[in-house]
């Protein structure tokens, strides 16, 4: 847990507390959180604005949180250290909420059609049917952080797309970008063909879909980018450069005062760490252009020594 950023770490302890509260809660007959704080039908009798945001801390069962956290765990660490905190966590929001949105939508239209079916009726003659049947539409409630992770997700493969990684049960790895587009036909596919499954597939899609939009704005907007300093999006290695020669310079104090036991002049001494510099230079810059796949043993041996200086 020490390993983990700030935001994601905090997300993973909320989320499954809040899961631990439900549980006891429920098993104890005492209040049924998921109806409390899960997003209800908009023209349902417990609808409330709030519940675009505390639905996404709601789960339904140890299978589906497993799986979320996992998710969050997996691919928020990385989203999380190349963005900073604060874009994360305002970009994990937007597509939670995003998702609820589609998902409210969708709901809306799939009553519709419904009650079309039966009658053929006005958008605005389905929304009083709809509202006369408020204590009836409570059932229609979604819970679970799928459509912020779904948008973490997007958001890595969009900033690592040529990094391999592993899908069970394919037994090779595959570039981020082709996981995303899978994720996205799959989720397209049950959408359509399996509307009653109890999945969000939509909500899931409506977080990827906030998150592209987003991601976007930011690109052509890098100043209302939430970033540390204003970087953006691909300074992760620029970063990572940056805090490497802050090592080195405070170390240098130290290694010059030994060098002269070491019969190493002033001199030879900064030549030889502008020569490891340069290095690291272009090793970083060989993993910006081509991924970390491409590096030799010898380079991810150096990079390796690198980070732990």
């Amino acid at each position: 847990m020490r390993n983990i950023p700030t935001i994601t770490k905090n997300l993973l302890i909320i989320n499954i507390l809040a899961f631990l509260a439900m549980w006891v809660l429920s098993k104890a007959n005492i209040i049924d959180l998921n109806n409390l704080f899960g997003l209800h039908f908009l023209f349902a009798s417990k609808f409330h604005v709030w519940q675009f945001v505390t639905y996404m801390f709601m789960h339904a069962n140890f299978e589906h949180i497993f799986f979320n956290m996992f998710a969050l765990w997996m691919f928020g660490c990385v989203v999380e250290r190349v963005w900073g905190g604060k874009k994360f966590l305002f970009y994990y929001i937007i597509c939670g909420i995003g998702a609820g949105l589609l998902q409210e939508i969708a709901q809306f239209f799939w009553l519709y059609f419904d009650f079309n079916s039966q009658s053929p009726l006005s958008i605005s003659q389905a929304v009083e049917v709809m509202k006369s049947y408020s204590t009836n539409l409570n059932g229609l409630t979604t819970v679970g952080a799928s459509g912020a992770i779904y948008g973490i997700l997007l958001a890595f493969g969009m900033t690592f797309p040529e990094e391999r990684i592993f899908i069970f049960p394919l037994p090779v790895p595959i570039k981020a970008k082709w996981f995303i587009m899978i994720y996205i036909a799959i989720e397209l596919f049950s959408a359509l063909a399996t509307p009653g499954d109890n999945v969000a597939h939509i909500a899931h899609l409506g977080g990827m879909l906030f998150g592209y939009l987003l991601i976007k704005y930011w690109n052509k907007h890098p100043e209302h980018d939430l970033g540390v300093n204003g970087l953006q999006n691909d300074d992760f290695f620029g970063k990572m450069r940056a805090k490497m020669e802050q090592r080195n310079q405070r170390k240098s104090q130290q290694t010059q005062s030994q060098s002269y036991t070491k019969q190493e002049s002033d001199w030879d001494y900064n030549q030889r760490k502008a020569k490891e510099q340069e290095e690291i230079d272009r090793i970083l810059d060989k993993i910006r252009k081509s991924g970390y796949d491409s590096l030799t043993k010898e380079e991810k041996q150096k990079l390796f020594d690198q980070s732990k200086n």
